[in-house]
């Protein structure tokens, strides 16, 4: 059941198109494993797989829990115009007191929620439990390459505001899909980050930097290109998909000049540095001999998995797109 589920939600996502999509959060969790120091990189090369493929559970639970939506993004055009964001404040409690939490939740919250995951980490390693570490590396991972993505700084999330709708998907899963064989994934050594807020504020202050770039190309490039060579058709699982050709792929990707490569960079190696921090943080336990208990699958947890199903078939997320 697990396994059929995490094959369909795949090729749901790639066809939808939000967050990275399942391809990119993958890739960038588990190339985030090649960036730790020896200590650590054992234990999370032992288990490479588990980051690796449940990478897309934020995303998932986008389908069951209402609360999840929010942690993904922030609408920074929404307190800001331009750099530097010196509106909203860096830290929770501030951000709180000078919006509400029901403003921030519907804005969005990512920046913030990466600083509790990574406190949420550090509990986990200076306890032991293989089964949080794993548990919450994998979803930090998730939610600190989402705020490397310039549409997730942006109310036009998906270019609905400026007749570009699927952008979104076009930008952080259709070109990483066809072009990340030639993109450069050397991105050096995990570095301990003095600030893990301040880090995460940087990565979504990068992309609120970034937004324009790739709604303004887009709309020119698609002032000037063949519309009927625009899309094509291609088969995906049983179904045929429309999405964007090759042709208009590459003249985009050319237009970007390396954007998403870079930013995809930056997010392995930033994942890389939030797991190596966390583990500095907590006293850097020794993980040679930790175990991780066999991944069993409860009724409830099933029947939760069957839910979640129903409602992607039924295209039924809970919030916005993105």
């Amino acid at each position: 059941m697990k396994k059929t589920l995490l094959i369909f939600c795949a090729t749901f996502i790639f066809i939808h198109g939000f967050s990275w999509g399942f391809f990119g959060h993958k890739m960038i969790n588990r190339l985030a494993v090649f960036t730790l120091p020896e200590a650590l990189l054992g234990f999370y090369k032992n288990n490479i797989d588990y980051v690796t493929d449940h990478a897309p559970d934020p995303d998932k639970r986008r389908y069951s829990d209402k609360s999840e939506g929010c942690r993904h993004f922030i609408d920074l055009d929404h307190f800001e115009t331009v750099l530097p964001i010196d509106t909203v404040p860096k830290y929770w409690k501030d951000a709180v007191a000078k919006y509400t939490e029901d403003t921030l939740s519907a804005y969005g919250i990512v920046p913030w929620y990466i600083h509790l995951m990574k406190m949420r980490l550090t509990d986990a390693f200076r306890e032991k439990d293989a089964d949080k570490i794993l548990k919450l590396s994998a979803d930090i991972g998730h939610y600190m390459a989402d705020a490397h993505v310039p549409l997730h700084a942006t109310e036009n999330y998906n270019g609905q505001l400026t007749g570009q709708n699927g952008i979104h998907g076009f930008w952080e899963s259709r070109i990483p899909e066809l072009f990340t064989n030639n993109y450069n994934f050397f991105v050096g050594r995990a570095r301990y980050l003095d600030d893990v807020q301040k880090s995460a504020w940087t990565a979504i202050e990068g992309s609120f930097a970034g937004k324009d770039t790739v709604l303004d190309f887009e709309r020119k490039l698609n002032m000037n290109f063949p519309p009927e060579q625009k899309y094509i058709f291609e088969q995906k699982g049983s179904k045929q998909v429309k999405v964007y050709s090759k042709q208009y792929s590459e003249a985009y990707e050319k237009m970007l000049n390396g954007q998403v490569e870079r930013r995809m960079r930056i997010s392995i190696l930033m994942v890389g540095s939030i797991w190596y921090t966390a583990w500095v943080d907590a006293g850097q336990p020794d993980l040679t001999n930790l175990t991780v208990k066999p991944e069993k699958i409860s009724d409830e947890e099933r029947k939760k998995m069957m839910q979640e199903e129903q409602k992607i078939v039924q295209d039924k997320m809970l919030g916005r797109e993105e």
